[in-house]
């Protein structure tokens, strides 16, 4: 039997202990959580600068514990610490960690509210995420943005009874899914479903309080132009009807905070973030 190659340090990192292998898939995970420590040179995360202090080492950390493939790591191997996971990002809103290969290091979150707790998209499977959940109560709802990004969420839905949601067109990917979206939809006091296919014909975002939008691979905050954006490149149903379906959602719904599956998650106001939207939209559609 053949075994595996060895992973070799990627040579464009920084010397020093911290550094990024050749496994890497280039999801971003890691440059959102590490952002002044490590950038993307030739389509691959590298280390472009050590932890200089207990922040950034705590950041280091983060970004390893969320790589879906394992491939931060230090020389010499160090024990990796527990509980770091899920983060709190405020307004009893947690990022899981924990990205899972299979979605591409997509991003999935936790949020609380006084009817339980849900899942949006989901992470591998870890047992911080199962001892979290298990202390606080358990959890209600697995929530699908898309087909791409469920990973292990059905797992976790078995493991705790919750329900599972995923659009209709997108259903397949979750055979298990005990409710089936087809249009926009109220699935607890102040959460709500809104369909935006595009990126794929059965995506849709989910709405917190007016606040909080769990947008999957549908929107975006770009850290370089410092802006909303959406994946051209991945938009592998309609990129029209993408357009058309965030113009829909910024005219009807108000949202300040943007929690994707990929790209950089960013707050601004309830005012400004629809209006960004609209732009974005009416500059794609010129040209």
């Amino acid at each position: 039997m053949l075994s595996a190659p060895k992973r070799q340090r990627n040579p464009d990192n920084v010397e020093g202990p911290w550094f990024v292998d050749d496994a890497c898939i280039d999801c971003d995970a890691v440059r959102q959580l590490a952002p002044s420590l490590i950038s993307r040179v030739d389509g691959k995360s590298v280390v472009v600068r050590q932890p200089a202090n207990d922040d950034d080492e705590r950041a280091m950390w983060l970004a390893a514990l969320a790589c879906p493939t394992n491939s931060l790591r230090t020389d010499p191997p160090r024990p990796r610490p527990r509980g770091l996971y899920p983060l709190e990002l405020g307004d009893d809103v947690w990022y899981c960690g924990h990205n899972a290969r299979s979605s591409f290091g997509a991003n999935a979150y936790l949020v609380e509210r006084r009817w339980g707790r849900a899942m949006i998209d989901a992470p591998r499977w870890h047992p911080d995420i199962v001892s979290w959940l298990e202390a606080r109560g358990g959890l209600d709802h697995v929530l699908f943005t898309h087909r791409d990004d469920v990973a292990d969420g059905e797992r976790y839905a078995e493991h705790f009874g919750a329900r599972v949601w995923i659009h209709a067109d997108d259903r397949s990917a979750a055979p298990g899914a005990t409710n089936i979206i087809e249009d926009e939809a109220t699935i607890e006091e102040g959460l709500v479903t809104v369909p935006v296919p595009g990126h794929t014909k059965g995506s849709v975002v989910f709405l917190l309080d007016d606040d909080a939008l769990f947008t999957g691979d549908s929107l975006y905050w770009s850290r370089r132009r410092r802006d909303v954006g959406v994946f051209t490149g991945a938009t592998w149903y309609s990129l029209e009807a993408q357009l058309d379906s965030l113009e829909h959602l910024a005219r009807r719904h108000r949202f300040a905070w943007l929690l994707p599956g990929h790209g950089q998650r960013h707050r601004t106001s309830a005012e400004d973030m629809p209006t960004r939207v609209l732009a974005m939209v009416d500059a794609m559609r010129n040209g």
